[in-house]
């Protein structure tokens, strides 16, 4: 069965952006942004949110047109523009860049899509992952630990109803300081 695997940047203190929605703080330098390329290649499906999805789809899809783009963000362009991508959203009429739109049954498509062939699959944005945590349909969290504290702003995580035990299955250590927890559920 396919794995649905959950990955962010958070700081310390457990944000994904600051008091402003700002996300600066977490921009990746070009070892994070590497290995980001590389996830993010291993992946057969991104699963996004409307509004994660319309902010990769207003950058991306140019960004290697950019002639000071480094090689590492072109490259991440052309990933992103091929990679298939679902999008949940009650409220957009269209999407684009290899994508398709899905607008109810989160669980059951998610679900039909753990069943089929293939590779692990991204979800993509904190509230769709606190709607997939909430429905049991996260395999792997992958929390990318900042070494900065917000003091407030979005948390990574949403509320929930039961607690998620989780057994930690890697670290390791970038050399800006950046700290990669990977647990799966017990």
């Amino acid at each position: 069965m396919r794995k649905v695997i959950y990955a962010l940047n958070v700081s310390l203190d457990g944000f994904i952006e600051d008091v402003h929605g700002e996300l600066g703080w977490s921009v990746p330098d070009e070892e994070l942004h590497a290995h980001f390329n590389d996830k993010d290649r291993s992946y057969d499906l991104f699963l996004y949110g409307r509004r994660l999805y319309e902010t990769m789809a207003a950058f991306w899809p140019t960004a290697e047109e950019d002639p000071d783009a480094p090689a590492y963000v072109i490259d991440y362009a052309r990933i992103w523009k091929n990679k298939p991508k679902v999008v949940f959203s009650r409220t957009l009429d269209r999407v684009d860049w290899n994508s398709r739109l899905v607008r109810e049954n989160i669980a059951d498509e998610v679900n039909k899509l753990k069943s089929q062939p293939g590779g692990e699959m991204n979800v993509a944005g904190a509230e769709l992952a606190s709607v997939f945590s909430q429905l049991g349909l996260i395999d792997e969290y992958q929390l990318y630990i900042h070494p900065v504290i917000l003091g407030g702003g979005k948390p990574m995580f949403g509320p929930l109803e039961d607690k998620i035990n989780l057994e930690l299955i890697e670290t390791h250590t970038f050399g800006s300081g950046v700290v990669l927890l990977r647990y799966q559920c017990a």
